[in-house]
């Protein structure tokens, strides 16, 4: 029964992956990938805040855990995309947009993680 929990959130997370994506790409360009950035902030920033509310603050069931956290987020953030993304920056000669784009995934994924955090805690 697990699986299918974690198999719904996933299809809903890569749906909303794909749509959040595309439309950030549409209204916000496309010299930094920022779709990949923007879910990965907001998926760092969602995890960070629910585990606390999770396993800190709430009596939260194993399978709401699973559908939400290793489901939806899951499949919503994505570490393969970004680091082809990446890449491609640095093949293109772009290292600049490559260094912010790093910079965007990396640190301000792990800067959202603990705001997420801090918040849930107060």
């Amino acid at each position: 029964m697990k699986i299918l929990y974690i198999g719904a959130g996933g299809f809903l997370g890569a749906i909303s992956r794909y749509y959040v994506s595309k439309y950030s790409n549409i209204f916000l360009g496309d010299k930094i990938p920022l779709g990949t950035v923007i879910v990965n902030i907001t998926g760092s920033f969602i995890l960070g805040f629910l585990y606390v509310l999770s396993v800190e603050k709430l009596s939260v069931g194993d399978n709401f855990r699973l559908f939400l956290g290793v489901g939806f987020l899951g499949a919503y953030t994505t570490f393969s995309t970004f680091s082809v993304e990446f890449i491609n920056l640095l093949s293109e000669g772009i290292v600049f947009n490559a260094a912010v784009y790093w910079v965007l995934n990396v640190v301000v994924s792990i800067v959202a993680a603990f705001f997420g955090i801090y918040l849930a805690r107060l």
